[in-house]
Formats: C-alpha cells, structure tokens, sequence
C-alpha cells in the first residue's frame, strides 16, 4: 500500500519545514553508514605495506586489496539505480549494509592474502550502494527548503571519510595488528543495520521490470575496465617498472568501447522504461551541468588527495602519520563547512556558492602550482590545501542538491547511481591525470637540486593543469541554477 504523504502542507508559522524524529532518524543512519563505508575506500592506503609484510604478498598483489574494492564499486554504483527501483528501500539497505558487515567480519577473520581479497570485494558491493541510496532517501523525504542544508551532510560523508582514512589507519596501525582497521569499524556498522532495519522507510512502490542481462556485462566491462586502466596509472607510477602503457591502454580502450555499446543500449531500453540506466537525466541541463562542473571539481579534489601525500613524503621528507594529519585539517574544514554551505544553498540558491567556490579552489590550485619547491614549508602546504578545501565545500553540496532537484523524483535514484558514478570514474581520472602529469614534469626537469627539485617541477606542473581544468568548471557551472521540486511524496508502508 502507498500513503501519498504532502510533507509542505505541516509547514510551521516560522515557515522553515522539518523531518519528522523518525526521518531525521535515519538519515542519520544512512549517513553513519556511509561515512564508514566510504572511510574504507582510503583506509588501505598506509596499510597496505604492513598487510604486504603479514601475508607474504608482493607489492602489485597487495595493491589488489585497494584496486579491488575501487573496482567493485566502479562496477556495482552503475546498476544502484535500477536496484533502488526494482526493490524496497528497507530490502535494498539490508542487503547493501548487510554485505558490508559480511565483508568487514571476514576481513578481520582473514587468515590468508586470497580471503581479505573476498572480503574486500564483499565490502566493496555494500559500498556501492550505500552512497546512492543515501541521496536518493533525502531527495525524496526531505522538504525542498531543507535540501541544501542536508547534502551539506552528505558533503561530510564525501570529503571527510576519504581525507581522515590514511590519519585512522595510520593511529591504528602504530597501535594494534591490521586486523583492528575491521573490527574497530565492525560494530558501527552492525549498530547502523540493526537500527536501519527499524527505522529507515520504504520509499514508493518497487517496479517490477525485468532485468537487461546485456546491460550488466556490458556496464561491467565498460566502468570497471575504464576505473581500472585509470588506476593502473597509479599503481604503474610507485612500480619498478613505471607506467605501463598495455596495463593502462588496453582496459581502457575496452572499457571505453563497451561503455558506447551500454549507453546505446539504455537509450533504446529506457523507450519501454526497462534501462539499467536510465539516461533521461541528462535531458535537464541543470543536472548536466552540475554533473560536469562537480566531476571536474572532485577530479580536482582526488588529483590533489594523491600530489600532495607523494610530495609531503618524498620531496620534503615527512612521514605517513605526519603526511595525514597535515592533510587532515583541509578535510575537517570541508565537513565543518558542509552543514553551514547546505543552509546558505537553501537561502540563496547554488551560483552565489558554486561560482565563488571554483574561483577560490582555482586559486588555491594556482598557488600550489607556483610556489611548491624542494623547501616549501609545511605550513605554506597546509594553508594552500585549506584554502582549497574551504572553494570545494561549497562546490559539492551546490551540484548535488541543485542536480538532484532538477530530474523528475521517479529518476532520482538513476540521478544519484550518475552522482556516484562519476565520482568513481572521477576520482580514477583525476589520480591518473595527476601522476602522469607529475611523472612528466619531472622527467623534463632541466634544473638544479636533485630528485627532489624534479619531484616539485612535476608536481606545480600537475596543479596547474589542474586549476585550468577548473576555468572549464567555471564556465560549466554557470549553467545551474535552482529548479522547482515536485509536488507530493509517495511513501510506501
């Protein structure tokens, strides 16, 4: 049964709307959970040398432990649109958070190199899904007057988790064996699903459409093997050997091909409504453009997440612990700022945040790519890197509610499978594009000062590429604008 519920008709006299105890509730849920899921997508980072010490691994099997769980999700956000359609929203948390507790216990249980991989694969689905989900629950329950204020929230989940993942690992790590990265997340993520199952509402009616064995294989094919070339730049650049261009070339021809042959594909499905993914979203050039505009500013983010770590330890000489927590205060920063960017999106729309925000991360970015040498000092990096964190917390918010708010609410949940998408297929290209810019400039380093001054050429030379990137985002973003929400809110019981 489906209770059409009009959430704007209960709005009090100071005319601000509020979620009801049991909403807000599990939001708060969605978010915790996400916030640890995504937490383990940077977690393995610092770990992965003790974890290549422990099982006996070499270093390019060790890296698997992060490419696979990157993998997974590059492979399994593509289809949470449909699932979010096809099952009940309470269904379709268990299942995700469920695989995750799954894959969390038998990490911290894995006796051998082979069963931590599973695991990771395992926690890697749950992941998936999680994130999607999460947005398509607020755009769906929460009044359009207070959805600024909660993607702010979400902005938490984003920038915060990944930047605090290689700091918790680290304590961790200089504390306890590896197996505490999983059961010190464990419990948490056993609280959430319990009280998830409880709380956490159905969102309409499920459609049961038959599922386009095609369209999975292909999506598969196309986002992981784009992700995994992309990240294979990564891995290529800390190799003996350097970057290969067979291990980056050939995944990603084959994931750019059958990436073609799958968007064609939804486009004759979603005549009959039967897409994977559905691509009716991009008919509104508000969420295009938001789209566009936040994909360059988290290629931006993630470029800097992987220059700055190699160049705070092999330029100026700092270690890992020192290395995440001079990073830490920029992520801080962006979760601190997430809630307070959300209301002023709510009062005054995306452009006078979104606008100012590219210029100022640009200019952070202009800075890094000028001033960064082999004696830079550390307190000139941290600023630079919280001026940048202060433009991109009011960026990402922007683009999400201003995207989401602008697709019909039956395409909410393909609008955010795109979102989280484009922030793995993102994450991986900015990665890529950084290191490869790096390895460039300091291959044609003609100076003086050794390594290291090479090591600094090629880094201000990836910065600033990065910040021309951003004068397109600039011009992309000036395109987005608030759109009216819908009417009623179907919630099923």
């Amino acid at each position: 049964m489906t209770e059409t519920i009009d959430r704007t008709a209960s709005a009090p006299a100071d005319g601000v709307e509020r979620l009801s105890r049991s909403d807000a509730i599990a939001i708060g849920v969605l978010l915790v959970s996400a916030f640890v899921v995504v937490l383990n997508e940077t977690i393995m980072s610092v770990a992965i040398p003790v974890l290549i010490k422990d099982l006996h691994v070499d270093a390019s099997a060790g890296q698997w432990l992060s490419t696979a769980f990157i993998l997974t999700m590059a492979v399994v956000i593509p289809v949470s649109g449909f699932l979010i359609q096809r099952l009940t929203t309470r269904t379709l948390f268990a299942i995700a958070l469920g695989s995750f507790v799954l894959g969390t216990l038998l990490a911290a249980l894995s006796p051998t190199f082979g069963v931590l991989l599973v695991a990771r694969v395992i926690q890697g689905i749950g992941a998936a899904v999680i994130t999607p989900l999460l947005m398509t629950t607020v755009m769906t329950i929460v009044p359009e007057s207070r959805r600024g204020a909660m993607m702010g929230n979400i902005s938490i989940v984003i920038s915060v988790a990944p930047a605090i993942g290689p700091t918790v690992s680290g304590l961790i790590l200089s504390a306890l064996p590896w197996p505490f990265l999983f059961w010190c997340v464990l419990p948490i993520a056993v609280a959430g699903l319990v009280i998830g199952l409880r709380l956490i509402p159905n969102l309409g009616e499920p459609r049961h459409v038959p599922i386009d064995w095609v369209s999975i294989p292909l999506s598969a094919v196309g986002f992981g093997g784009l992700v995994y070339g992309l990240n294979a730049v990564g891995v290529g650049a800390s190799a003996p050997g350097g970057i290969s261009a067979v291990a980056v070339g050939v995944p990603v021809a084959i994931g750019v091909v059958s990436l073609v042959v799958f968007l064609v594909r939804q486009r004759a499905l979603q005549k009959t409504d039967n897409a994977l993914l559905d691509l009716r979203v991009f008919r509104s050039r508000v969420f295009t453009a938001s789209v566009v505009s936040g994909a360059l500013a988290f290629l931006g983010l993630l470029g800097a997440a992987i220059l700055l770590p190699i160049y705070l330890q092999q330029v100026l000489g700092l270690t890992a612990l020192q290395t995440g927590l001079l990073v830490l205060p920029g992520g801080l920063l962006m979760g601190l700022l997430g809630p307070v960017v959300g209301r002023l999106y709510d009062r005054f729309g995306p452009r006078p945040l979104l606008i100012p925000g590219l210029v100022i991360a640009m200019v952070a970015l202009i800075l890094l790519g000028t001033t960064l040498t082999a004696t830079t000092p550390a307190w000139q990096v941290l600023l630079c890197h919280m001026l940048l964190s202060f433009g991109l917390a009011t960026v990402l918010p922007s683009v999400f509610t201003a995207g989401l708010s602008a697709v019909p609410r039956r395409f909410t949940s393909y609008g955010s499978a795109v979102f989280a998408t484009v922030q793995q297929v993102g994450g991986a290209a900015g990665t890529a594009m950084s290191v490869a810019l790096l390895a460039v400039g300091a291959s044609g380093f003609s100076g003086t000062g050794g390594a290291g001054a090479a090591e600094a050429a090629g880094t201000r030379l990836a910065f600033l590429v990065s910040a021309g990137v951003f004068v397109v985002a600039i011009a992309i973003a000036t395109m987005v604008k608030r759109v009216p929400s819908e009417g009623p809110i179907p919630v099923a019981h």
